[in-house]
């Protein structure tokens, strides 16, 4: 059942409380959308704190991000949502956030691309980090482009990241993993080096988000740069890349379980 208006306000004003009290974003950073249809969207408005938003300052604005109702403008920063609108017709949301871990991995120049959780391997694959572009341009929105299309999560180099999904919940879901799987990364190159899951595993993952039917946009399987040769970093005998998916051995089964039942709460399925 759709939403009237009132309810996707209230929404939006609830995932930008969320976003704050995590420590997504400080201050008035951030910005939320929500798609209604194809000329119409909600956005949070610029130059306030997302935990201090209330429906009435939510903003209507036509494709082109101008201003059809509400009192306060919106961001500057809507024309990277827009953009996402027009490329990929499957978003109805789109968040940006300030992470602090997965933003300081943009800082750092170090990629997010290690595949160590298998929710993260289910939901969101490796994170592309994006070209840096001057907030408020058409810089970030074209820093985009080369990742739109395989992905529902991005790093904005220097500032932040932006997640997208076919509902605003799947959307902040999203960039919550972003964070998640970043603190994970972290602390395990901390203490001593990160553990990738082995490519083997990794397919069978891929067969799984298959018959989940999980929505949105996925990389797809990474597989080692050095597949079939000594350096493989593998922990099976992968000299086949292109082989399919092993069918989960019957030890498998509780892993398995255990894993789908995580992902579909996290989903809201």
């Amino acid at each position: 059942m759709a939403m009237n208006a009132f309810e996707i306000k209230k929404q939006i004003c609830e995932v930008g409380h969320k976003l704050y009290a995590k420590g997504f974003v400080a201050a008035n950073d951030g910005n939320i959308s929500v798609k209604v249809n194809d000329n119409e969207f909600y956005c949070t408005p610029t130059g306030v704190s997302k935990g201090d938003l209330t429906p009435d300052m939510i903003i209507r604005i036509d494709a082109t991000g101008k201003k059809i109702e509400g009192k306060l403008n919106p961001s500057s920063e809507i024309k990277m949502h827009l953009r996402v609108y027009q490329e990929r017709p499957d978003v109805r949301a789109v968040v940006h956030a300030h992470p602090p871990v997965a933003t300081a991995f943009t800082v750092a120049g170090v990629e997010l691309d290690q595949y160590i959780l298998p929710e993260a391997v289910l939901t969101i694959g490796n994170v592309p980090t994006c070209e840096y572009g001057t907030p408020s341009t058409m810089e970030i929105p074209d820093s985009l482009m080369p990742f739109i299309q395989k992905h529902d999560a991005f790093l904005l180099k220097n500032h932040g990241a932006l997640t997208v999904g076919n509902t605003l919940q799947k959307a902040q879901f999203t960039m919550e993993e972003v964070e998640f799987n970043a603190v994970i990364c972290k602390h395990a190159r901390e203490l001593g080096g990160v553990e990738e899951i082995p490519c083997e595993q990794l397919e069978k993952l891929m067969e799984l988000r298959k018959k989940m039917q999980i929505p949105g946009r996925h990389p797809g399987c990474k597989t080692c740069k050095n597949l079939g040769t000594e350096n493989c970093r593998c922990k099976h005998n992968c000299d086949k890349g292109d082989k399919k998916a092993a069918a989960p051995a019957a030890g498998d089964a509780a892993l398995v379980a255990e894993i789908t039942k995580k992902v579909m709460e996290a989903l809201g399925r």
